[in-house]
C-alpha cells in the first residue's frame, strides 16, 4: 500500500509511473543502508525482488548484476591476504618499518601508521588494522611498564594481550617512588595515555588513507571501477596504474598530516624531533626498543612460505602496473585478438589461485597448500560482495527505467555553477554521510546519482566520481562510521571525544587533499578538462564554468 500511494504520488506530480516505481526502491534501499534496519546484504538484494515485482527488470537480468569482474577482483584479492596473515609476512613488515624509524613516540607512531597504510593498499582496512594493532598494543603494555621501577609488575616479552582495557588496568595499578614528585608522576601518567590515544587513533586512520591508494585497496575503489565498467563500458580511462600515481600521493600527503596532527592534538608542539631522532633514549624508549628488536627477532630468518606469497604479491603488482599503464602498450597488447579481454580482476583471480595449488613445505613433506578453503572463506567478506552486487543490479535499473535520464535532466540547472563548487559541494556531502553509513552503501547510493549529474552539466563524469568516491573512504568521526575505528577503539584507550575531535581535523586534511590532487595533477592525468567520448551526450545541456 506504501508503495502504490508512493508511486502515484510521483507519478503524478514528478516521474511517469515507472521512474517513480524505480525511485521508491533507491529511496528504500538508501533508507535501510543508512539505519541498517535490514541487514547491508540483504537490503542489496531488495532489486532482485522489487524490480521484477514492478516491471522494471527481469528475474534473469536482475540476477546476472550480482556477480560481476569485481567479484573476481576480490576473490584473487583476498586469496593473496590469507596467505600474508597465516604466514606472518605482516608482522615482518610492519616490525621492520618501525625498526627503521626508530623508537621516540613520535616516530614510533610514524611507523606503526605507515606500516598499517602499506598494509591496507592490498588487504581490507579491518584486516590490515586487526594484524597491527596487537603489535601496537603489546609496545604499549612494555612502554607503561617501563618506569624504572615506577611500575609494579613483570614485563611481556611474548607480547601478551591480557584485555582489551589493559593500559588503563597498567596506570591504575603503577606506583610511584616516593622520590618522583606527585606533579611529576601525574603528568607522566597523562602524557602516557595521550601517545596511547594519540597512536591507536593513527593506526585506525591510516588504515583508511592506506586503503584510497591501490583500487583493491577499499571496497568504494572497487565499486567505483566496476561502475564504470558497467555504465560506461568503453571507458578506459582507469587503471591500476594511473589510480596509483593520482592517490598515491594523496595518501603521502595525508599520512604525514595526519601525524602532525595527532601529535600536535594529543602529544603536544615541540617538534624539534622532526630535524633529528639520533641521540640519548629514556627508559621508557628503550624498553619499546628491546621488545620490537626481540619480536623482530622471534620471527627468524623469512620461511619459504613467506617468500612465495612475498613472491606472488609482487608478480601481481607488477603485472597491474604493466597491463595497460597508458605510456607504453603494456603486456596486454601481446594479445591484439583479445583486446579488451584482459582486466586487473584475471590477474589477481591467476595468482591467487595459486595458493591453494603451491605446497606449503615442498615435495618432501605431505601436501598441505598454501591456504585451504576454509581459511579463505573466514576471510572473504561476504557481505561486500551481495552488497556491491546490489548496487550494480540498482544502477542498472534507473538506467533501464529511465531514472537515471530523469535525474539528469532535472540536475541540469548546476550547470550554472563553477565545476569545482560542484565537486565540492558533492564531496562534503559525502563524508558527511559515511560517517553514519558503511563507506560502500554510501558508494553504492551516491554513483546513480552523481553520473547523470556529470552528464547533466556536460562535465567529465570522473572528475565528480573520483573525489567523491575518495571521499566515501574518509570515515574518522566514530567508533561507528567503520570497522577500524571499532576495532581500534574496543582496546579502550580512547573515547569518543577523542575520536570526534582527531577525526574532524582528519576529514578536512583529506577533503583539501583530495580536491588539491583533482584540481591539478588529476586534470592531465585523466583529462579531466574536456568531456570524453565515452559518456553519452545529452541535449539541452548547461556548460559549467572552470
Amino acid at each position: 500500500m506504501l508503495k502504490s500511494i508512493f508511486s502515484l504520488s510521483l507519478s503524478s506530480i514528478l516521474l511517469p509511473f515507472t521512474e517513480a516505481e524505480c525511485a521508491f526502491v533507491m529511496l528504500l534501499m538508501a533508507v535501510y543502508w543508512v539505519t541498517e534496519i535490514l541487514p547491508l546484504s540483504i537490503t542489496a538484494m531488495l532489486p532482485a525482488v522489487l524490480f521484477p515485482l514492478f516491471g522494471i527488470m527481469k528475474s534473469s537480468d536482475v540476477a546476472k548484476w550480482y556477480f560481476k569482474d569485481f567479484h573476481f577482483l576480490l576473490v584473487g584479492v583476498i586469496c593473496l591476504a590469507t596467505s600474508i596473515e597465516k604466514w606472518g609476512l605482516h608482522r615482518r613488515i610492519a616490525l621492520r618499518l618501525v625498526t627503521l624509524v626508530g623508537v621516540n613516540p613520535a616516530w614510533l607512531m610514524l611507523g606503526f601508521m605507515s606500516g598499517c597504510a602499506l598494509l591496507s593498499m592490498w588487504v581490507q582496512n579491518t584486516s590490515a588494522v586487526t594484524m597491527v594493532m596487537p603489535i601496537v598494543e603489546a609496545v604499549l603494555q612494555q612502554i607503561l611498564r617501563a618506569k624504572e621501577g615506577q611500575c609494579s609488575g613483570k614485563d611481556n616479552p611474548n607480547l601478551e594481550l591480557d584485555g582489551s582495557h589493559i593500559s588503563y588496568v597498567l596506570l591504575s595499578h603503577c606506583c610511584f617512588q616516593a622520590a618522583v614528585p606527585m606533579h611529576e608522576a601525574i603528568n607522566s601518567r597523562k602524557q602516557d595515555l595521550m601517545m596511547c590515544k594519540a597512536m591507536s587513533i593513527g593506526i585506525a586512520y591510516s588504515s583508511n588513507i592506506g586503503g584510497i591508494t591501490t583500487i583493491p585497496g577499499t571496497s568504494p575503489n572497487l565499486i567505483f571501477s566496476e561502475y564504470l565498467n558497467q555504465v560506461y563500458p568503453e571507458c578506459n580511462s582507469i587503471n591500476f596504474g594511473n589510480w596509483l600515481l593520482l592517490c598515491l600521493p594523496i595518501s603521502i600527503l595525508m599520512l604525514f598530516l595526519t601525524w602532525i596532527w595527532l601529535y600536535w592534538l594529543f602529544i603536544g608542539s615541540d617538534f624539534r624531533f622532526l630535524r633529528c631522532h639520533k641521540g640519548q633514549h629514556s627508559e621508557k624508549e628503550m624498553s619499546a626498543k628491546r621488545v620490537i628488536e626481540e619480536e623482530y627477532s622471534s620471527l627468524g630468518t623469512m620461511g619459504s612460505q613467506e617468500i612465495v606469497t612475498g613472491g606472488v604479491f609482487v608478480l601481481m603488482v607488477l603485472l597491474w602496473l604493466t597491463r595497460a599503464p597508458g605510456f607504453f602498450p603494456g603486456w596486454a597488447s601481446l594479445f591484439p585478438n583479445q583486446s579488451g579481454y584482459f582486466t586487473d580482476a584475471n590477474v589477481a583471480l591467476l595468482l591467487g589461485l595459486l595458493f591453494f595449488i603451491i605446497p606449503a613445505y615442498g615435495p618432501a613433506n605431505k601436501y598441505e597448500a598454501m591456504i585451504t578453503w576454509s581459511e579463505f572463506q573466514a576471510s572473504m567478506p561476504w557481505k561486500v560482495a551481495l552488497l556491491v552486487g546490489g548496487g550494480f543490479a540498482l544502477a542498472e535499473g534507473t538506467k533501464e527505467s529511465g531514472l537515471s535520464l530523469w535525474v539528469a535532466e532535472l540536475l541540469t540547472p548546476l550547470g550554472d555553477l563553477p565545476v569545482f563548487a560542484v565537486i565540492t559541494v558533492a564531496c562534503v556531502i559525502v563524508t558527511m554521510l559515511t560517517e553514519v553509513t558503511s563507506n560502500a552503501a554510501t558508494t553504492t547510493i551516491f554513483l546513480p546519482i552523481l553520473s547523470p549529474l556529470a552528464e547533466a552539466i556536460h562535465v567529465n563524469p570522473l572528475y565528480i566520481l573520483i573525489p567523491t568516491t575518495l571521499c566515501t573512504s574518509f570515515s574518522f568521526l566514530l567508533p561507528v562510521s567503520n570497522p577500524p575505528n571499532a576495532v581500534v577503539y574496543a582496546y579502550g584507550h580512547i573515547t569518543i571525544m577523542d575520536m570526534v575531535k582527531a577525526g574532524l581535523g582528519v576529514n578536512v586534511i583529506g577533503l583539501l587533499s583530495v580536491l588539491l590532487a583533482v584540481g591539478t595533477w588529476g586534470i592531465p592525468l585523466f583529462s579531466l578538462d574536456s568531456y570524453p567520448d565515452w559518456a553519452p551526450v545529452l541535449p539541452n545541456f548547461n556548460s559549467t564554468t572552470p
